[in-house]
């Protein structure tokens, strides 16, 4: 079976832009896909990106036309300014370690839900009720919120150490096994003829 890495940030709108289509693209392939959640502004720290809010107006003002245009594209709903944005993005992340560890739900309509709450329903991704009703949402047990914790502090650290060793540098960012790499929500179609090209 092929193996497929997923390395996100639930901050990024470009990660709520690619919406549940990876899983989708993995599931025609055969492929198996890792969630990966990482701290996005160390990574950037790590890898010379710049954050949104220190780049050239230029860029910034670009970013949200492309954002704007992408996401009318898709026939997603989007707000360029959320309430809760940038927010601590760790508690999240760790719920979604904690739920692909556990299986039994839906973690593809679980990450989309997260990212869908930040960016369409101006609702904080740092509260925890929040977590626990996108958890619940999506199929698993809301207490992974607070259960996972521990582990998911400890993965989401070595999650940014794999990432940096892959060569990653944005989100999202999928790696396959026999490490091609795919940056953007707009790569996705590249990535499915990669998974393709394994399979037959």
């Amino acid at each position: 079976m092929a193996a497929l890495d997923f390395y996100f940030s639930t901050l990024s709108p470009f990660t709520y832009l690619a919406g549940t289509r990876p899983w989708q693209i993995a599931a025609r392939h055969g492929a198996s896909l890792t969630c990966k959640p990482l701290d996005i502004l160390a990574l950037f720290a790590r890898t010379g990106g710049t954050p949104p809010g220190e780049r050239h107006p230029a860029r910034q003002q670009y970013r949200l036309i492309e954002l704007e245009r992408q996401a009318a594209k898709l026939g997603l709903p989007i707000n360029l300014k959320p309430a809760h944005w940038p927010a601590n993005a760790a508690p999240s992340a760790y719920a979604i370690i904690a739920a692909q560890q556990a299986g039994g739900g839906d973690i593809g309509r679980l990450v989309h839900s997260i990212l869908r709450a930040c960016w369409a329903e101006d609702r904080d991704i740092a509260d925890g009720a929040v977590i626990r009703a996108c958890l619940d949402g999506a199929g698993f047990d809301p207490a992974l919120a607070d259960s996972g914790l521990l582990a998911g502090a400890e993965s989401y650290a070595q999650n940014l150490e794999d990432a940096v060793k892959a060569g990653v540098f944005g989100a999202p960012f999928w790696v396959t096994a026999d490490g091609a790499r795919f940056w953007g929500q707009d790569r996705l179609e590249d990535l499915e003829t990669h998974l393709a090209g394994q399979a037959a």
